[in-house]
């Protein structure tokens, strides 16, 4: 019961990797709050963890993060944890790359994710802890991977700076950055087929040496890790979880 009473705001936790996380937040006594972007899909997900509460608010939409802070301010009065997790992909040549394609990736991924953790700091004090979802997509290189790889590179360097900014109050800050998992992010990139999606996947299989995509349970395990005191001297740290496939690869 690593986080009994804790307030852990999972952005982005209607599915994939942050639902996974949720679960296990609450299952260890966390007081779980999720966001999403569809609102059946945040209902859902909030009625299966116990104690949870769901909102809607786009973390591209800064507007609708300062709604959200104010809620969070007005119901619960603090964030213990924030695992900053709501994210977006998608996959374009450089000959093909759109400047929108651009904007809507980053925007979420990069911009909205630095202002998502400024604007939580003001609920959070010493003993709190900030976790990122970043990627390896933004160590490795994967032809077509510009937009989303430069969003997740950025972002790791931002987490290391913010760390660094945050450490003498006593505020860990890490990401946790996965390979290929099978969370439906994978069907959600703009322009591309089923076949396409199913070839990336392969390809995506092929290039891990555990010869599998990972489950986004793993990822939680790592997530929660972080988030814990039982990482109490560990901040700035990038823990990838990638049945080796940047590393041995």
């Amino acid at each position: 019961m690593r986080f009994r009473d804790k307030v852990i705001l999972v952005l982005g936790g209607n599915s994939g990797i942050g639902l996974a996380s949720a679960h296990a937040f609450a299952e260890e006594g966390g007081v779980v709050r999720i966001t999403g972007r569809d609102q059946a899909t945040i209902n859902e997900a909030a009625a299966s963890i116990e104690g949870a509460k769901g909102y809607r608010a786009d973390m591209s939409d800064l507007s609708a993060m300062d709604d959200l802070i104010d809620t969070i301010r007005a119901e619960d009065g603090r964030i213990d944890v924030l695992f900053v997790n709501a994210g977006v992909g998608g996959f374009a040549p450089i000959r093909d790359l759109t400047p929108e394609a651009w904007d809507t990736i980053h925007n979420v991924n990069l911009r909205g994710a630095i202002f998502a953790i400024q604007k939580a700091l003001p609920l959070m004090g010493k003993g709190g802890s900030i976790v990122v979802t970043g990627s390896i997509g933004g160590h490795g290189v994967l032809p077509g991977n510009i937009a989303y790889g430069a969003a997740k590179a950025g972002l790791a360097m931002a987490v290391k700076i913010i760390a660094a900014e945050l450490v003498g109050e006593g505020i860990r800050v890490n990401i946790v950055s996965p390979g290929p998992i099978d969370t439906p992010i994978i069907n959600r990139n703009p322009g591309m087929t089923d076949d396409a999606v199913d070839a990336l996947r392969q390809q995506m299989i092929a290039a891990v040496p555990m010869h599998r995509m990972g489950q986004a349970e793993e990822v939680a395990k790592a997530v929660l890790f972080l988030a814990s005191d039982d990482a109490s001297f560990i901040t700035a740290a990038n823990l990838f979880v990638d049945g080796g496939a940047l590393e041995l690869g």
